[in-house]
C-alpha cells in the first residue's frame, strides 16, 4: 500500500542555514518529547473521547495546529485550569482521530489509500490544513483513469481547489483512457459531460473520439439520455472530422438520425465539409466554431539545422491540432546544426553540433516557460553528428565527430550533480547515427565510421554497464532517424553510401528481428524524428539533391504514411523534441483560433509573438 509521510515545513530565510538547522533539531526533539509525554499521560490537561477510545492530550499542542481546537479550548479559559476537560467527538473514527493527534504532536502522518477518504474530511472539519494538503498531495499521486472523476468530485465537496484542478487536468489529458475504461464517466450528468467534451483543452487525437465518447455515455441509459444528442453533438468540432466519417458514422447514427434537434447541425456541417472538399487549395476556416482546433497538450519544437548553405538558429513549433508550424521569435544567438536535443520536464537541452567553423562540446538549455536560454555544463568531448537519448533521468551523448576522428566514446549527464561523466564506449565508432530508449535500454543504430556507412546496432544496459550488439539492420544507414514507437525500434531513411533512402525498418526486441515497413513519400537523411499524438513524424532533411522542408507521419496501426504541413524553412541536420503540459502553450501554437469568453462572446487571439506556416 502506497503512503505519503506528511510533514509540516517551517519557513526560513536563505541566510539562516545554521539557525534553521538548530531550529529543526530543536523542533524535532521537542515534538518527540511532547509525543512521549502524551503517550505516558503526563502533563495532559484534556481528554478527547471518540466512541469508547480516549486520547489524553495537551490543549496548547492541538491549539497550535488547529483553529478549531484553539477556539474550543480558549472559550474555556475562565474555568478551573486544574480540571481536565473531556471533549466527545462524533462523525470521526478513533483510527482517524489517532492519525490527526499524532500529526499534531509529531508533524507527520501516514496518509494511505485506506484512510485518506476519512482522513481528509476529518482534517478539514478540525482545521488541520497541513494534513488536508498532505491528503490532497497523496490523492494527486493516486490519480488514474478509473478514479480521477471521483477524486475531482471529492475535491469539490471539500473545496480543495488545487486537487480539483489537478484531477480535471488529468481527466482532460488522459480523456481517451478515461471515457473508454471509467465507470465514473458513465455516471456523469449531462452538464458534467458537456463541460468535458466542449473543453478547449480536451486532449483527443481526433474528434472521432469525442463522438465515440458521447455515444458511450448515451448507451449507458439510452432512453433517458438520447434526448440530449443535439446538445452533445455541438460539443464536437464537426468541421474537423473527415467527410467520410461524418457521412458514414455520424449522420446515419440512430441517435442523430432520429433527432429533430440534429437536423440543422447536420445541414450546417455538410455544407462546411462540401465547400472544403470542392476546393483542395481551400484552407480550413478555423474561425468557424465547428472547425476550431482544440489546444494541444504536447508541442513539438524544432531547433537549428542546416539551411541555404549555412547553419540556422530558427525555432519552429508544431501545433498538432491545427496541423500548423509556428515560427517562434526565441532563437538562440548562435546557429547550430548536427546537434542533439532532449527534453527534461519543461527544459530543452541542445547538445553538441557544428556552426560551420567550430565543433561543439557545449550544451545550451531553453526554458519555453520563461523563454530564456542558458548555458549547461559542456561535455568532455566535442561531438558533431552526435546521437542523444534520455533514460531514467540521464542524458546520454554517443559517438559523433570531433573534427578529427569518429568516436565510440559515450558520456551521460546527471542533472542532480550537473556533470557529464564518461561511461563504457560502444563497440563501433559512429557519427551520424541515431539513438533512442526502450524498456530500460539505450539503442543506437547505423552511422558512419570514417570508411563506410554502418548497418550495425547495439544497446547499453545501465544495469550491467555493458554494450551488446543486436542483429544488423537490413540496410546501411548514415544520417538515419531512429526512434522507439509502440514497443519497437524504428530506423528510417538515411544514406547507404550510394543514395538517400525512403525505406524504413523496425526491430522487435522480443523476436530480435528487423522487418521492413512502408516507404516514406520522400527520401531523406539527416532529418528529425519524434512521436506526438501516437504518430511517428519525419521532419525535413536532405533528399540527395536539396534540403527539404517536407513533413510526414506514420501510424503503426494503419501501417501507413501521411503528409503533414511543411515547415516554414528548408533544413537538414535539425533536431526535434516534444514538450508536454506547458502552462503557456498558447505562446507556441497557431494563433487564429476563436476562444469563447465567460459572457459567451468570442475573441480572436491576436497574439503577435509568432508567425505561422499554413502549408
Amino acid at each position: 500500500m502506497s503512503a505519503v509521510d506528511a510533514r509540516l515545513d517551517d519557513s526560513v530565510s536563505e541566510d539562516s542555514a545554521m539557525s534553521t538547522s538548530l531550529k529543526s533539531d530543536f523542533s524535532s526533539q521537542a515534538c518527540n518529547i511532547l509525543a512521549e509525554l502524551r503517550e505516558h499521560g503526563e502533563l495532559c490537561d484534556a481528554i478527547i473521547r471518540v466512541g469508547d477510545v480516549i486520547f489524553p492530550i495537551h490543549r496548547n499542542i492541538l491549539s497550535a495546529c488547529s483553529s478549531f481546537f484553539r477556539a474550543l479550548f480558549t472559550s474555556q479559559v475562565g474555568e478551573n485550569p486544574t480540571n481536565k476537560h473531556e471533549i466527545t467527538l462524533t462523525h470521526v473514527t478513533s483510527d482517524v482521530m489517532s492519525v490527526i493527534i499524532d500529526y499534531a504532536y509529531t508533524r507527520h502522518a501516514k496518509v494511505t489509500a485506506a484512510n485518506v477518504e476519512q482522513l481528509l474530511p476529518a482534517a478539514d472539519q478540525f482545521h488541520f490544513m497541513g494534513l488536508v494538503k498532505a491528503c490532497c498531495d497523496f490523492l494527486i499521486t493516486e490519480l488514474c483513469a478509473s478514479n480521477c472523476i471521483g477524486i475531482r468530485k471529492f475535491a469539490q465537496t471539500y473545496f480543495c481547489s488545487h486537487l480539483e484542478q489537478e484531477a480535471l487536468k488529468y481527466i482532460l489529458v488522459n480523456f481517451t483512457a478515461v471515457y473508454t475504461t471509467s465507470n465514473e464517466f458513465l455516471q456523469l450528468d449531462i452538464d458534467e459531460v458537456c463541460e468535458l467534451l466542449q473543453s478547449e483543452h480536451l486532449n483527443v487525437r481526433t474528434e472521432e473520439l469525442v463522438f465515440d465518447a458521447l455515444c458511450r455515455w448515451i448507451d449507458y441509459s439510452p432512453e433517458r439520455r438520447k434526448r440530449h444528442i443535439g446538445r452533445l453533438l455541438r460539443t464536437i468540432r464537426l468541421g474537423l472530422l473527415t467527410t467520410s466519417f461524418f457521412v458514414e458514422k455520424v449522420k446515419p447514427h440512430e441517435y442523430v438520425r432520429d433527432s429533430e434537434q440534429c437536423r440543422p447541425i447536420i445541414i450546417e456541417t455538410l455544407r462546411f465539409l462540401y465547400e472544403l472538399d470542392m476546393d483542395d487549395r481551400r484552407e480550413v476556416d478555423m474561425s468557424n466554431p465547428i472547425a476550431r482546433p482544440r489546444i494541444p497538450y504536447e508541442v513539438m519544437f524544432v531547433i537549428g539545422g542546416w539551411s541555404g548553405g549555412a547553419p540556422t538558429n530558427m525555432v519552429e513549433t508544431y501545433d498538432t491540432r491545427a496541423d500548423r508550424w509556428v515560427v517562434c521569435p526565441v532563437a538562440d544567438t548562435g546557429p547550430r546544426a548536427y546537434h542533439g536535443m532532449i527534453t527534461m520536464g519543461h527544459t530543452i537541452y541542445v547538445i553538441g553540433g557544428f556552426d560551420g567553423v567550430e565543433y561543439f562540446n557545449s550544451c545550451r538549455t531553453f526554458d519555453p516557460v520563461n523563454k530564456a536560454w542558458s548555458e549547461a555544463p559542456p561535455m568532455n568531448c566535442k561531438r558533431c553528428y552526435v546521437s542523444v537519448a534520455l533514460l531514467d533521468g540521464y542524458i546520454y551523448a554517443m559517438g559523433g565527430f570531433d573534427g578529427h576522428v569518429r568516436q565510440n566514446s559515450v558520456e551521460r549527464f546527471n542533472k542532480e550533480t550537473n556533470q557529464w561523466s564518461l561511461i563504457r564506449p560502444m563497440h563501433h565508432q559512429r557519427s551520424d547515427a541515431s539513438a533512442t530508449t526502450l524498456n530500460g535500454k539505450v539503442y543506437i543504430c547505423g552511422g558512419f565510421n570514417g570508411q563506410e556507412c554502418l548497418n550495425t546496432a547495439e544497446y547499453f544496459s545501465p544495469d550491467t554497464g555493458q554494450w551488446t550488439l543486436i542483429n544488423s539492420m537490413n540496410n546501411r544507414r548514415s544520417g538515419v532517424g531512429v526512434i522507439a514507437y509502440n514497443e519497437c525500434i524504428y530506423a528510417l531513411g538515411g544514406f547507404n553510401g550510394v543514395t538517400r533512402m525512403n525505406t524504413g525498418e523496425r526491430y522487435c526486441p522480443r523476436t530480435r528481428q528487423w522487418m521492413d515497413i512502408p516507404e516514406m513519400y520522400s527520401p531523406r537523411s539527416n532529418f528529425a524524428t519524434e512521436i506526438i499524438d501516437d504518430m511517428l513524424f519525419a521532419i525535413g532533411g536532405f533528399n540527395g539533391v536539396t534540403t527539404i522542408f517536407n513533413v510526414e507521419c506514420y501510424d503503426s496501426n494503419a501501417d501507413e504514411w501521411y503528409d503533414a504541413t511543411d515547415m516554414s524553412l528548408y533544413r537538414s541536420a535539425l533536431s526535434a523534441c516534444v514538450v508536454k503540459g506547458l502552462p503557456n502553450v498558447q505562446d507556441y501554437i497557431y494563433q487564429n483560433r476563436i476562444f469563447r469568453n465567460p459572457d459567451n462572446s468570442t475573441t480572436v487571439d491576436p497574439s503577435p509573438t509568432a508567425t505561422t506556416n499554413t502549408g
